[in-house]
Parts: C-alpha cells; sequence; structure tokens
C-alpha cells in the first residue's frame, strides 16, 4: 500500500467515523474465510459493516472524531462493525461471538460515549430501530382501534335488540 491509498483509506475510515451512530470494535484471530463471510452477511442484512482495518490508519482515521477515546482498543487483529442503527453491529457482533467463540468484542462506542465489553452487550439487547418504530405503532393504533370498538359496540347491541324485537312480532 503506497502513500496514497493510505491517505485514502484514512480519509475514508475518518468518513465512517464521523458519520455512523455506533461502532464496535473486535478481535477476530482465528477465524476463516467462510466464517469471515458469513459474518459480513449477517451484518448486511441487519443494516451494519465489518471491516477489517489496519491499526496504524484507523488510530489516524479516529483522531478528531466522537470515537477518538477507542483508540487503545486498536492492537492485534481488529475489526470493526459500523452502522447508521446504533443496535445493530452490536447485536449482530454479539450473537456472532456467542456461537464463535474465535470472535471477541473488546467494545465500542455509540455517539460520545465509550462502550466497554458489557455497555456492547446491553446494547445489544435493546430492540432494534424497526422494531421500536412497530411497538409505537401499534401503540398509536392501539387506542384508535379500541374506541372504535366502543363506539360499534352500542350500535351493534341495538341492531341486535331491533332484530330481536322483530323476530318476536314475526313469530306472534
Amino acid at each position: 500500500m503506497d502513500r496514497a491509498q493510505k491517505r485514502e483509506a484514512v480519509a475514508e475510515l475518518n468518513a465512517v467515523f464521523s458519520n455512523t451512530s455506533s461502532v464496535v470494535v473486535t478481535h477476530y484471530s482465528g477465524l476463516n474465510v467462510a466464517e469471515i463471510s458469513d459474518l459480513r452477511r449477517q451484518m448486511h442484512a441487519a443494516g451494519a459493516t465489518f471491516k477489517v482495518t489496519k491499526n496504524r490508519l484507523t488510530k489516524l482515521a479516529l483522531d478528531g472524531t466522537q470515537y477518538a477515546p477507542l483508540t487503545d482498543l486498536f492492537t492485534g487483529p481488529t475489526a470493526i462493525a459500523f452502522s447508521d442503527d446504533p443496535v445493530a453491529p452490536a447485536k449482530v457482533a454479539v450473537n456472532f461471538a456467542k456461537s464463535n467463540e474465535k470472535l471477541v468484542v473488546l467494545g465500542g462506542g455509540m455517539g460520545d460515549s465509550q462502550l466497554d465489553v458489557n455497555g456492547v452487550k446491553a446494547l445489544a439487547s435493546l430492540p432494534s430501530l424497526d422494531e421500536l418504530r412497530g411497538k409505537i405503532i401499534g401503540l398509536i393504533q392501539a387506542p384508535a382501534t379500541k374506541l372504535a370498538g366502543v363506539i360499534q359496540a352500542p350500535a351493534s347491541q341495538l341492531a341486535r335488540v331491533l332484530s330481536a324485537q322483530g323476530s318476536k312480532e314475526e313469530a306472534a
């Protein structure tokens, strides 16, 4: 990699760190190509990205971003997972690490706050943005559905009474 390529890589990573809402730092030592490809597929399906990075270039890219405190995590074979959805990279990384002990979650960051391993696991246990949106819509729709049922109930009861009265008169 020549200097121009390194500058380009640092600029690209700096843009990632400046524009993403969460970053998870992992050690991937011992993962084979098939396992990393599987992890990348899972990340992509969740709307996140998994990228193996060069530590020196990543430390340069972190400088001046909100994730600058993560610099100490970049030793050894590291990779980052990032996304605009703050929960997605943590959720996929933690779930993958449960089934494959070769992936080790070191920590991460969300916004201006640095997260340790337990912080990343806590973030992974939260519902995703789409799940939260679904719950909010369900909560908003529930009162309207109940209100429609309450308003409709007297009319249906009145119709049943009139129908029963009509049946009585026909029988008589």
